[in-house]
Parts: structure tokens; C-alpha cells; sequence
């Protein structure tokens, strides 16, 4: 399992850019174990964490899926509202409770084609996310492939 990533919104926005992500956020909660989001499914909010752990989860054929990435307070949870067909690329738990900011994938997305600068810090959670996603696979499958040669 990778640790938690060194981006956070708070590291990555401006004190103004935070001020206009913030004014478009309501608070929602999930238990333990909840599920926020399946892959395949239309993204149309996405999340800030407060509180707790959100573990990022890629579905395998025949198997549980796989972890990819745990994700704490301040960080983002799901990039797949971003573009087009707006559908979640992995899955998302609740590893334990947590407390976050939901936010209108539509309304955000107008407030970045409005001042384009804004929507820089999704592309950095982004690519962090990209690679890690990447690093796990390699975790998952190097040692299957090499002992299959």
C-alpha cells in the first residue's frame, strides 16, 4: 500500500482559489465501510476528506479489488468528474469514518472554464495519483510475471 500522498488542497491552492472551491462545499459524512463510489458510475461530486481514510480501489476479474491509494485529511477523493464521460475510473471506501467536503462536479468545473489558473491543482493531485495508481499495478502483477517466464 503506498502512504498517503503530499498533496493537499490546502498545499496546492491559493488562499483565494481555496476561498472559491470552499464557497461551492457542503458537509457530508460516511461510516465505515460505505461505499462513495463504484467505477463505471456517473461522477458528479467529488471530496475533500476531513477527517478519516478513504482507500482507493481498483476492481480486478475474479478477485477482491485491489487498494491503490489511502487517502486523508485534506486530500482529494476522485478526479473522474473532470472529464468527459464523467464516470469513475476506480472505486472508493470509507476505511473508517469520515467526516468531508462534497462538492457539484458541474459547478466547479464552471468556476475553472471561468479562470482556467484554477483548475491547475487537479492536474497535480492528478498526475500523483496516475503514477501511484501505476506503482501498485506493478506491486499486483511484477511478481506474477516474472514467475510465469
Amino acid at each position: 500500500m503506498s502512504t498517503p500522498s503530499p498533496i493537499r488542497i490546502a498545499a496546492v491552492l491559493s488562499a483565494e482559489y481555496r476561498g472559491r472551491l470552499m464557497s461551492q462545499a457542503r458537509e457530508v459524512n460516511f461510516p465505515e465501510g460505505a461505499r462513495i463510489f463504484e467505477e463505471g458510475a456517473r461522477a458528479e461530486s467529488f471530496w475533500i476528506v476531513r477527517s478519516g481514510t478513504v482507500t482507493l480501489q481498483i476492481p480486478l476479474p475474479a478477485r477482491r479489488p485491489a487498494p491503490i491509494e489511502n487517502l486523508g485529511p485534506g486530500e482529494l477523493v476522485g478526479w473522474s468528474w473532470l472529464f468527459p464521460p464523467y464516470s469513475w475510473q476506480l472505486s472508493a471506501e470509507a476505511m473508517t469514518p469520515v467526516r468531508s467536503y462534497e462538492f457539484d462536479a458541474t459547478s466547479v468545473r464552471m468556476l475553472m472554464d471561468a479562470d482556467p489558473a484554477f483548475g491547475h491543482w487537479v492536474g497535480r493531485v492528478l498526475a500523483l495519483r496516475l503514477q501511484q495508481t501505476r506503482t501498485r499495478l506493478i506491486d499486483l502483477y511484477a511478481p506474477r510475471i516474472a514467475t510465469t517466464r
